[in-house]
């Protein structure tokens, strides 16, 4: 397994496809903001997409970005955009991927991760506890805000 940066590949049309693939509609919605270049202008220049694979295929991915579904919080930076293909859900695999993303976030001087979620008890198996903060989403949903902090250790 391999975690690959997207914005660093050369075969970025292959990966977008990849990420189309998968059954939720957030993650569609993630290659298209791929494919027509708009997720940076969306989520900030310094935005990451993280992918985790096998040869040429795509086991999960997600985005570390300046800002996520929470507008204007003033928290940053978020993961966001988190998936797991079926066929390789229970193995803790975005784990690996969460891991690097806290990672890249140390190395640009951040000592905090954010997640926004509706689903209780998941992030919490990967190091983030809840801030008790509710807020409204760019969609109009309620949604939890989780943290992580992050270690020296972790680098």
């Amino acid at each position: 397994m391999d975690i690959l940066r997207f914005y660093k590949l050369s075969d970025q049309k292959h990966w977008i496809r990849k990420i189309s693939e998968s059954d939720w509609r957030a993650g569609k919605y993630l290659a298209e903001l791929l494919e027509t270049g708009k997720l940076k202008q969306l989520c900030g220049e310094s935005t990451e997409v993280l992918l985790l694979a096998e040869e040429e295929s795509l086991l999960s991915f997600c985005t570390l970005a300046e800002t996520d579904e929470i507008a204007d919080s003033g928290l940053s930076p978020w993961i966001g955009f988190v998936y797991t293909f079926p066929e390789y859900r229970g193995k803790r695999l975005i784990g690996k991927l969460i891991d690097y993303a806290g990672q890249l976030a140390l190395q640009s001087g951040n000592m905090i991760i954010y997640v926004s979620t509706e689903q209780p008890g998941l992030y919490e198996n990967f190091g983030f506890t809840d801030t008790g903060m509710r807020e409204m989403t760019i969609y109009g949903e309620i949604s939890m805000i989780y943290k992580r902090y992050l270690t020296k250790e972790e680098l």
